[in-house]
């Protein structure tokens, strides 16, 4: 005598739900990673307010701080540190340059430092500056 349990005709299946699940575990530590990646480089100014555009380019930025500190990748440096940094990676990745100085500092100072940049063959630098329509 002969008895059919069913267990002869099982077929191999995929189980979606433990495979849905290990897809949504990989995505969560991902998302978790990239947001733990992030990298503060630079140096808290307070910036003006002005109109205009926002423009999202790779920039060098060189910070002016509310004591008047130069600083460039979070390094104080002086102005002449500061022209040679900016002029070399110009020179690398022809990326323009930012000045963010905080609205405390002395205006002299981010002038100085424009003409020192203009100076050095830099042509493709601006002030960065807050938008007023965000605020």
């Amino acid at each position: 005598m002969q008895v059919t349990t069913g267990f002869e005709n099982r077929r191999a299946r995929i189980e979606i739900v433990p495979l849905i699940d290990v897809v949504f575990l990989l995505l969560v530590f991902f998302v978790y990673v990239m947001l733990s990646m992030v990298m503060y480089r630079g140096v808290r100014v307070n910036l003006p307010s002005a109109a205009g555009v926002t423009e999202n380019l790779r920039t060098i930025i060189i910070a002016v701080s509310a004591e008047n500190e130069i600083s460039i990748d979070g390094d104080v440096v002086d102005i002449r540190e500061a022209v040679v940094r900016a002029a070399e990676r110009v020179k690398e990745m022809d990326y323009p340059v930012l000045i963010s100085g905080d609205k405390a500092a002395d205006l002299g100072v981010a002038i100085e430092l424009l003409s020192a940049l203009r100076g050095a063959d830099i042509n493709t630098v601006s002030f960065q500056v807050r938008n007023e329509a965000a605020e």
